[in-house]
């Protein structure tokens, strides 16, 4: 008998556990089912034109998954902005945009911080036994396990021109997309099937390529930024993936076969 309360009790606990794990999923799936109003999607197609291109079979992923993220993510207006729910919807889309045909989520982001425009993060570094202070100049960052952080000006700038090769928000959702393995490196999760030594010979391929051009002064279809890691290209990849699908699969066609099958996407063909 002395161990009956304990039992109740641990009965008790482990119910509301699987209640509440229960309630998630059904408000996820809820979610994922919602289409956006037609004020959300008008507000959406005027931020983000590349919304207009996706093809009608995608539309309804992309509009559940919009609202999933907003429902998670927490948007927080930083230096006096405030943030509207066009800006929300505007981002949300983008970073939506990744994932809209993939098994993939990101699980970790609950904050996303908008600063008006370029901001500079107060960092202090440490060499040795002596504090510094490391000052940068910047349109956005990722963190592994979030926030994710923007410049607003920049990201509306970026979302408004679907054609020209910049993007800060599809940008840092490529590092956060790429941090899935736990690691950002430019190997991020593969589709099933897909093989690692396909992925490792067209990315180091086109890295190299990118690389070289960078230095000698030529002009390139990836940003110059993206010479600068692995990582930094593979995020840079994904942007001209989006932005110029025709040029980088003239271009790159090993590159850009592996981003197709790892987004299981190909808006080379999007109208």
């Amino acid at each position: 008998m002395t161990f009956l309360p304990f039992l109740i009790g641990a009965a008790l606990i482990i119910g509301v556990f699987w209640y509440r794990r229960w309630s998630r999923q059904q408000r996820r799936t809820q979610l994922l089912a919602t289409p956006l109003t037609a004020q959300q999607r008008a507000v959406v197609a005027e931020l983000f034109p590349l919304f207009r291109r996706i093809p009608d079979e995608l539309r309804p992923k992309l509009e559940g998954k919009i609202n999933l993220f907003l429902d998670q993510v927490t948007f927080r207006g930083k230096n006096g902005l405030e943030v509207t729910e066009s800006m929300r919807l505007s981002i949300a889309a983008q970073a939506c945009l990744l994932i809209v045909n993939s098994p993939a989520w990101y699980d970790t982001i609950r904050n996303v911080l908008l600063y008006p425009s370029a901001f500079r993060p107060h960092r202090n570094a440490h060499d040795g036994y002596i504090v510094h202070e490391d000052r940068l100049t910047l349109l956005g960052e990722s963190w592994a396990r979030g926030p994710v952080v923007l410049s607003w000006d920049h990201a509306l700038h970026g979302g408004f021109d679907p054609d020209d090769g910049h993007n800060v928000v599809i940008h840092e959702f490529a590092h956060q997309l790429d941090a899935l393995t736990g690691h950002t490196n430019g190997i991020p999760i593969l589709r099933k099937g897909q093989a690692y030594a396909g992925w490792e010979k067209a990315m180091l391929e086109a890295y190299q390529g990118h690389v070289a051009r960078v230095e000698g002064g030529a002009d390139t279809l990836i940003d110059p930024y993206g010479a600068s890691n692995h990582e930094e290209f593979f995020a840079e990849a994904i942007v001209t993936f989006f932005e110029k699908p025709r040029a980088m699969r003239a271009e790159e066609p090993a590159l850009y076969a592996q981003l197709s099958e790892l987004l299981a996407l190909d808006p080379a063909q999007w109208n």
